[in-house]
């Protein structure tokens, strides 16, 4: 059942996101940031950590997950180091996955620019 309730709450954020693509004019930029916005407030208020607790991966993985995992590092933080660790808490929290993207943004253009070179060869 963990499988169904992921998928149905994944499914249904990236829904609402193709909705504001295609009936607003809001550029899909505005549109991330709105979300990672929308977790960090859903968490503050309360509502996004059960809600990670009923879909898992479902809520985590998209970026309303970002901004839950943000404000999660800076609360936990401020109650370590008090009110100097809501500098630091949200980037210590999503340091791994910043740096994976990072990372493989970088391996992944390098592999593209290898590709094309390669093609560019061909007669």
């Amino acid at each position: 059942m963990q499988y169904l309730y992921s998928f149905i709450v994944g499914g249904l954020l990236c829904a609402i996101a193709q909705i504001l693509i295609d009936k607003t004019k809001l550029t899909p930029a505005r549109i991330l940031t709105g979300y990672v916005c929308a977790g960090v407030l859903l968490t503050a208020l309360g509502l996004y950590g059960p809600l990670v607790d009923f879909a898992g991966s479902g809520a985590a993985v998209p970026l309303t997950g970002f901004g839950y995992a943000l404000a999660k590092g800076v609360e936990e933080s401020v109650a370590e180091s008090g009110w100097l660790g809501a500098f630091s808490g949200g980037l210590k929290a999503c340091s791994a996955g910043i740096a994976a993207a990072i990372f493989f943004g970088v391996i992944f253009s390098l592999l593209r620019m290898v590709v094309g070179s390669l093609r560019k060869r061909k007669p």
